[in-house]
């Protein structure tokens, strides 16, 4: 497993390295932070869905019931 993500995050590099019409700097720049994006998106989600079982209670007990069984069982 470590080894796919390895070779995903090079990928990633050499294609923004290489696909950019970025100053050099900028290119360096991005190649380096571009997992940043995904971790984001993970986040942002992650953040909407915890505000959604709060805003809604009816959504939120049923999902809190779960992952509080799903973690006693495990």
């Amino acid at each position: 497993m470590p080894y796919v993500c390895a070779v995903m995050y090079v990928a990633g590099v050499l294609t923004a390295l290489a696909m950019s019409d970025a100053p050099p700097f900028e290119r360096f720049a991005l190649a380096l932070l571009w997992p940043l994006g995904p971790i984001a998106f993970a986040l942002t989600v992650a953040v909407l869905l915890l505000a959604s079982a709060i805003a809604y209670p009816l959504v939120g007990v049923p999902v809190v019931l779960a992952i509080g069984l799903a973690w006693w069982v495990l």
